[in-house]
């Protein structure tokens, strides 16, 4: 379990935001490996990223070829929910976002220095991710390393929702950022 109900509100705060901090500094973290949630014209899209970073702000950072499916939902509608499950501390966290595109601007560029060079291709690919080939093969054909697509999305928390399944009964806590992060119950 993360938390339970005889921790105070400023406590569960303080083990959320370690959980998140540990989910981009430790491959083997269950929240290492996010679902993100973005609004693709008539229907939700989902998928699994992996978290780079999260910084003192709580922003989450995610790689991506900006040519991808995700990049334009974001850009039609940067609204986006990341989704973090955790199944040892039956612990779910869904967090409502705000996202930036960082493509081409001092934040890429300085990143892309640190991919390492075997990881490049992922991002220089001839064809747009999600294009239809004609077989696996095809898929890796490499572009350009100097005209890469190389994208770093930024996502800005605006609510982070826990819930902490428990047999004796769930609990729930929402904490905004409107309202400094100051936690609330929340029927679960």
């Amino acid at each position: 379990m993360l938390f339970q109900e005889t921790d105070t509100l400023e406590e569960i705060w303080q083990a959320v935001k370690h959980e998140l901090h540990r989910g981009a500094l430790d491959i083997k973290h269950p929240f290492h490996w996010v679902n993100l949630g973005t609004v693709s014209g008539k229907f939700p899209s989902v998928r699994t990223v992996v978290l780079r970073k999260v910084n003192e702000e709580l922003n989450f950072f995610v790689y991506t070829d900006y040519r991808s499916e995700k990049c334009s939902d974001l850009k039609s509608n940067p609204n986006a929910t990341l989704h973090f499950y955790h199944p040892k501390k039956q612990v779910q966290i869904r967090v409502k976002t705000q996202a930036k595109l960082h493509f081409q601007d001092d934040l890429a560029k300085e990143i892309w220095k640190t991919i390492p060079f075997h990881r490049r291709s992922e991002y220089t690919g001839s064809q747009a991710p999600g294009t239809p080939i004609s077989s696996s093969q095809e898929g890796w054909n490499q572009g350009d390393l100097e005209n890469h697509f190389f994208c770093v999305l930024e996502f800005s928390p605006m609510e982070i929702e826990v819930l902490q399944l428990r047999r004796e009964g769930h609990l729930r806590v929402m904490f905004s950022k409107e309202k400094d992060w100051k936690g609330a119950w929340l029927v679960p």
